[in-house]
């Protein structure tokens, strides 16, 4: 094979991850749908329309070529956002390297993606359609981090969770650096929730933290640093819940870094897109000039950015009903969303709820 590792998204956490890779001296390909984005990577070696100021290695080479990308490579890490996930591996089903099962592959996406039956797990999902090779042998890629951070080298852990111990520790060697840290583990599906629905959480978070910052006196006297404490522990028993009824194998998955780890920097870091979401709903009234949360999923580009949460906050509540869970958090702001009530009267409620 050539280039070992090819990475299938040139957002910025796709780039992010392809840089510590090319940083440690390997060959790395990253395929982006636009060309100007491949151009810049190869030609000033920066990607400044998703991950600006970052220097990139030249052993990072891009292409707007999905084929090319994909085809022949020994690792694979699809890094497109959930909404458009699917579609890019119905892409590559029939590349032989991948048709003949001789591609490892890896997801770093977060989500959950639809089906016929409602919402699935990504990894679920994808078995569904790649070849029979790929059976309980992928890999699924997260943890605490920002793509901000980790191309820039801040010091940062992983989870690499799988089925397949083998395939786990192939990813993990190849990620793994001085300044990553990357673990195993066999709870893929925890994982997979918790990476999920964090997002979900991360924009009720945003408004809480809106609110409480804002002009409104009346408002913002009543939040503080303990009020956001408190909903980020409600939501990490959320996500706790929902992972369990899911087939969570292990509680560590939820005390740990992709629990409550992932949670708090997605919550509280400046660099979270959930988050600024969360802001953006109180302060620049960002829900305004959209009919209904299909409608904002349908026209998601004007937002300027992808927050994940948008869609998590659409399939979490499927699946509370589904399994009959208790996630006033998560339903609340799935009302918001939908127009359907106002961010203050959510936080209302959800106090009231815990009462």
């Amino acid at each position: 094979m050539s280039e070992c590792v090819a990475v299938l998204g040139a957002g910025a956490w796709g780039t992010a991850v392809a840089k510590v890779i090319a940083d440690k001296g390997m060959d790395v390909v990253i395929w982006g749908l636009e060309r100007a984005v491949a151009e810049d990577i190869n030609e000033r070696h920066i990607n400044p329309r998703f991950l600006p100021d970052v220097e990139l290695p030249e052993k990072l080479r891009a292409t707007a070529d999905l084929t090319e990308a994909a085809g022949n490579r020994e690792f694979l890490i699809l890094a497109s956002p959930s909404l458009y996930l699917l579609d890019t591996v119905k892409k590559i089903l029939l590349i032989p390297s991948i048709r003949d099962g001789e591609t490892t592959i890896a997801v770093i996406t977060k989500g959950f993606l639809p089906s016929p039956k409602g919402p699935k797990l990504i990894l679920e999902t994808l078995e569904d359609y790649l070849p029979g090779f790929y059976q309980h042998s992928l890999v699924y890629i997260a943890g605490p981090s920002h793509a901000e951070e980790v191309g820039r080298g801040k010091i940062t852990g992983l989870i690499a969770a799988s089925e397949s111990a083998k395939n786990s520790i192939r990813f993990r060697n190849l990620l793994k650096s001085e300044r990553l840290l990357v673990f195993s583990s066999f709870d893929v599906k925890g994982v997979q929730v918790a990476a999920a629905a964090k997002n979900v959480i991360a924009i009720a978070f945003g408004m809480l933290d809106a609110l409480k910052t804002g002009a409104n006196d009346a408002v913002s006297g009543m939040f503080g640093d303990g009020t956001e404490s408190l909903l980020l522990a409600a939501g990490l028993n959320e996500i706790q819940t929902l992972g369990y009824a899911m087939g969570s194998t292990h509680p560590e998955t939820f005390t740990s870094i992709s629990g409550v780890g992932d949670l708090d920097v997605t919550c509280r870091s400046i660099w979270g897109r959930n988050r600024r979401f969360g802001r953006e709903i109180i302060e620049k009234r960002i829900l305004e000039r959209f009919e209904d949360l299909d409608d904002l999923l349908s026209r998601i580009k004007e937002v300027g950015y992808l927050p994940e949460g948008v869609a998590a906050a659409k399939y979490v509540k499927v699946l509370a009903e589904k399994y009959r869970l208790k996630m006033p958090i998560s339903m609340g702001l799935h009302q918001i969303l939908n127009r359907e009530i106002e961010a203050e009267e959510f936080l209302k409620n959800f106090l009231d709820s815990l009462s």
